[in-house]
């Protein structure tokens, strides 16, 4: 490995694993943890080393977070065993789970407190962008733990965007997500109608193709959509959490949310009918289950 200092990630779901082999293909060192001793051993099998608990990624210099919601967020960071169970002084966690921006704003002052620095940096674009370190990150925090955590970011993302203040880059993931969220409901609409009439789904997109209602989210989506192909990319309740967290930031704010809210209640739908951990294509179910392959 190089002699660039180790980076520690908690969390090795899609995200976490496709960030922590990145990073050792880059040859950074890493130190990994996770609940599922199987993940962990596959990271290992890739050259990271391991951490038996939370706290004793704090021996590395930077600690990404790639984790589901903010209470195990909390229990991680903040936790009897979490990364700043010991307050070591100088750590820089970046987070770059998708979670509340509030929430964001109360974990980074915490941090302060125990002489750490806080980053939110959620993302976009996925595991197969994650891979060619093609991310997009939209980043919250002071200037100068930005600064520090842009070396470690720089190997994962190809756009990084410094927002704001802790919460900034959170807030702006929402706004992706809303984007994003809506996207995937008008996608299957319009894939229903083109499966209904027979229609061939990539001749369909080349006619789209150009048009005002082109975009990277139809070219990427729209064959797999109309397809019904599940294969992961993205769970239906991961975008159940990311625009609840939309609508409740929404409320707070005054601001009304129709589309989003019908929106969310589409995916809730669908984690009711126990496609929860299913791609986001699953949304097809809605239209006509019968003919969605499993």
């Amino acid at each position: 490995m190089s002699g660039q200092p180790e980076v520690g990630i908690a969390g090795l779901g899609v995200m976490g694993s496709a960030i922590a082999r990145r990073l050792l293909g880059r040859e950074r060192a890493v130190r990994v943890y996770d609940i599922r001793p199987e993940a962990v051993a596959e990271l290992t099998q890739d050259g990271a080393t391991t951490a038996e608990s939370p706290a004793l990624l704090a021996t590395s210099e930077v600690v990404i977070l790639s984790l589901n919601t903010a209470e195990v967020v909390d229990q991680v960071v903040f936790g009897p065993d979490g990364v700043l169970s010991a307050a070591p002084d100088g750590v820089l966690v970046i987070d770059m789970s998708s979670i509340d921006p509030g929430r964001t704003h109360e974990f980074a002052e915490r941090a302060a407190k125990l002489g750490a620095g806080w980053v939110d940096a959620p993302l976009s674009g996925g595991a197969p962008a994650t891979e060619r370190g093609e991310l997009t990150l939209m980043l919250g925090g002071d200037e100068e733990h930005v600064e520090r955590a842009l070396p470690v970011l720089g190997a994962l993302a190809s756009r990084l965007t410094h927002l704001g203040p802790a919460g900034s880059g959170q807030l702006v993931k929402s706004v992706n997500q809303v984007l994003v969220g809506c996207g995937f409901a008008a996608l299957a609409e319009a894939a229903a109608l083109v499966r209904a009439a027979g229609l061939p789904p990539r001749q369909v997109l080349t006619a789209l193709s150009g048009g005002r209602a082109d975009s990277a989210l139809v070219q990427e989506f729209f064959v797999k959509f109309a397809d019904a192909d599940l294969s992961p990319t993205g769970r239906v309740s991961n975008m159940v959490k990311d625009l609840e967290a939309a609508r409740d930031y929404a409320r707070s704010a005054g601001v009304p949310l129709p589309v989003t809210t019908a929106v969310a209640e589409l995916h809730r739908w669908l984690t009711a009918a126990g496609h929860g951990d299913a791609d986001n294509a699953a949304l097809m179910h809605y239209y006509a289950p019968l003919e969605v392959r499993p």
